[in-house]
């Protein structure tokens, strides 16, 4: 028998240039898939109504490494360097399973409540065969939509960061293909998270690039970032092995040279920006523009709970405040008006939402309101005191509304947040993650 939902009566911002922007809209859905946007549609369904609420397409984060909620904010004043010390090489040998499967399960939820309804989850903890399996399990039960990115183990940083010779297990991943992902049509998907020229020599590099296509599944590598890693000259050394391509996305970007932005917009690769981050531990400034103006449209990304908020919010709010910063900076130092290129509150919700979603690869599935992709919603309270009244329904969710103000989640279709409210057990997923996080630490002062 079909399901049907009305979302009956929001300002409906669809992120479909095809329907624009709807002041008073509806939005039909039935059998998780968006059947409808509208002023007005009649249909027999279970009404949730919109009215004062600002109905959106789920936001999109293309990188974050989940397995780290166990240690939210263990290092807040981290610098990049100091990450690869106090996370890779003191906490990351240190997780078993049951810490993944906590982490991923608290962080997908986490996610949910602040309105991602589709996440890339860079998985570079894969300390044993039951890592990988711990993380998707807890993926799956959370109900969100997203690409699990299978990476290497963390048991040792000089092994696995440093001119490594230790490729991921390909075996290992054949069978998370296998087991998991037979189908590419489900709610999770599987990706390769590597680690690229600079970290591993050659023959890992080629032998990652080799498996990842073997297996017909995505890459996403971590590149130009901080003094270290923006000077390895990543993409330049992936075009001289021969390994480019448009199944590849770049995170963080920041010390591309133009030779770089030039290949990597050639190749049809895809960019993943991670802005508090880049800002706050020295990765260097989000290149949003830059991906911009060489034709790519890039997306938006946390990275890491040890240092920064998981939600999206704060990541549009810290790329627009940066690009804008620099330019305004560069403008004045010219004597020079500011250039008409500047980014707006409207173009940073499109990247958070559509561009996240083709930068998943998943653009036909989510990233807009549109009839035809798959149902994830999310509906922003805006009677709330931080966001009425309303004058701009764009800026509004870019520069006004928080996670407190995302008052329904949908993902695929299923009602994950309702009433300002997680559906899943949020007391259970809560006491994992702290339980986990008294484990971590105990073990971390038997092992000092």
């Amino acid at each position: 028998m079909t399901h049907r939902t009305l979302l009956r009566a929001g300002h409906v911002l669809s992120m479909d240039p095809d329907i624009g922007d709807l002041p008073r809209g509806d939005v039909l859905i039935e059998d998780g898939r968006i059947a409808a946007v509208d002023r007005e549609i009649g249909a027999d369904a279970e009404v949730l109504d919109m009215t004062g609420r600002i109905v959106i397409p789920g936001f999109v984060d293309t990188h974050r490494h989940t397995w780290e909620a166990s240690i939210r904010n263990v290092a807040p004043d981290a610098t990049l360097d100091d990450y690869f010390v106090d996370i890779l090489d003191t906490f990351a040998p240190l997780y078993t399973p049951e810490d993944v499967y906590a982490a991923n399960l608290a962080g997908a939820l986490e996610c949910l409540n602040a309105g991602i309804t589709t996440l890339v989850d860079w998985s570079h903890i894969n300390n044993t065969p039951e890592h990988p399996d711990a993380a998707i399990r807890a993926l799956a039960e959370s109900g969100i939509r997203a690409q699990y990115a299978y990476g290497s183990a963390n048991t040792s940083l000089a092994d696995y960061w440093f001119e490594s010779k230790i490729a991921i297990p390909g075996d290992d991943v054949r069978r998370i293909r296998t087991e998991y992902f037979s189908s590419d049509a489900g709610l999770l998907t599987l990706a390769l998270a590597t680690r690229g020229p600079g970290f591993c020599v050659n023959d890992v590099v080629t032998s990652e690039w080799a498996l990842a296509r073997e297996l017909g599944i995505p890459i996403t590598v971590h590149v130009a970032m901080g003094r270290l890693a923006g000077r390895f000259g990543m993409v330049k050394q992936l075009h001289d092995l021969g390994l480019l391509g448009p199944d590849t996305t770049y995170v963080h970007c920041c010390y591309f040279s133009e030779e770089e932005w030039r290949l990597v917009a050639d190749s049809g690769g895809t960019v993943s920006i991670a802005p508090q981050v880049e800002t706050q531990m020295g990765h260097g400034w989000p290149p949003v523009m830059k991906a911009i103006e060489h034709g790519l449209r890039p997306s938006l990304s946390i990275d890491v709970v040890t240092t920064v908020p998981g939600d999206m919010f704060t990541q549009i709010r810290a790329a627009f405040a940066a690009e804008r910063a620099r330019v305004n900076a560069a403008s004045w130092q010219a004597d020079a008006p500011v250039p008409d290129t500047m980014l707006t509150a409207r173009q940073m919700l499109e990247i958070a939402t559509g561009n996240g979603a083709h930068v998943a690869g998943l653009e036909d599935r989510t990233g807009s309101l549109t009839p035809g992709k798959r149902a994830d919603v999310v509906a922003i309270d805006a009677t709330a005191l931080n966001v009425a009244p309303v004058h701009d329904a764009a800026a509004a969710v870019a520069l006004s509304a928080d996670v407190s103000n995302v008052e329904t989640v949908i993902v695929d279709g299923v009602v994950r947040k309702r009433d300002g409210r997680l559906t899943a057990d949020a007391v259970r997923a809560r006491r994992l993650v702290e339980e986990s996080r008294d484990r971590l630490l105990a073990a971390k002062e038997a092992r000092a």
